[in-house]
């Protein structure tokens, strides 16, 4: 991630990051499909990236196995902060019995360490050899492993109330 391409995920992935957070501040029902549906466009956005960041890497070199495992880490550590998250998430039952949820602010306190996290992974997993944009580009799959996590599990929650 050097120079303008740098500059450019940074921005765009503090842009991402910030309407995650926005959205997760504000007081909202838990619908039954809707909390999905972010997960899965972010989903098929990191399929298509990372196919994209693979397809830059071998076009030089060959792939080694630690950007793999790094990569790998990282969709794990984004999972564990969606565990994290979810914890944090106040959800309640509203005078109608529907069922709401409201990101706090230790939730985007976690939502800005997540990214920040990512942003090292990904940088670590940019120079693991040499690989180029495997790590940027995977950002979009460590948001849909994050959110998705987090949704579920906030789901299960408003489901037992």
């Amino acid at each position: 991630m050097q120079g303008s391409n740098g500059e450019a995920t940074l921005v765009m992935a503090g842009v991402v990051v910030a309407l995650v957070v926005r959205r997760q501040l504000r007081t909202r029902p838990v619908r039954r499909n809707g909390s999905l549906v972010a997960p899965v466009v972010l989903a098929v956005l990191g399929v298509v990236a990372i196919g994209f960041g693979v397809a830059s890497v071998v076009r030089d070199r060959s792939l080694t196995v630690l950007p793999l495992l790094l990569l790998l880490a990282s969709l794990a550590v984004a999972a564990g902060f969606g565990v994290a998250r979810a914890r944090t998430v106040r959800v309640w039952r509203d005078p109608q019995d529907g069922v709401m949820r409201k990101g706090t602010p230790v939730t985007s306190a976690l939502w800005v360490a997540s990214a920040a996290t990512h942003l090292g992974l990904g940088l670590w997993i940019d120079h693991a050899e040499g690989v180029g944009l495997l790590g940027a580009v995977s950002l979009y799959a460590y948001l849909a492993i994050g959110l998705g996590t987090q949704n579920l599990l906030v789901r299960g929650r408003a489901a037992e109330l």
